[in-house]
């Protein structure tokens, strides 16, 4: 069983910056690869970036390249969000989830909510233009 917490979210005005946390507990977070998705209301959860259990490689989704960047510290069982130049269109709830321990061919699935078996609780972020 994992528990997934997520922190950091809040008002920031256009082009401002801020670092999303998500604290897991349990003892095989370091074997899981971990995901960043978001929902903004009336549309579908989305992919936002994601991240392989060593930290190895990292996808993102074409929306935030350049401008978020997902890492991890397996010694704190923490994955981060840091996301800068943000923009309306990037208010949503943002959630972290994590992969089914030591499951196979990250570069396919990292981008669906289907092969992530643990969800946190999102935490809400919103951009004033």
């Amino acid at each position: 069983q994992v528990q997934l917490v997520e922190s950091g979210g809040g008002l920031v005005q256009a082009g401002g910056s801020l670092r999303l946390s998500c604290a897991a507990s349990g003892r095989t977070f370091s074997s899981r690869a971990m995901g960043w998705f978001r929902q903004a209301p009336g549309k579908e959860r989305e992919f936002v970036a994601a991240i392989r259990w060593n930290g190895d490689s990292t996808y993102y989704a074409d929306f935030v390249k350049g401008r978020f960047t997902i890492s991890r510290d397996n010694a704190k069982n923490t994955v981060y969000l840091q996301m800068n130049s943000l923009k309306p269109e990037d208010t949503a709830v943002y959630y972290c989830a994590a992969a089914p321990s030591g499951l196979s061919g990250f570069n396919s699935w990292y981008g669906r909510t289907i092969n992530y078996d643990y969800w946190g609780q999102g935490t809400q972020v919103t951009v004033s233009s």
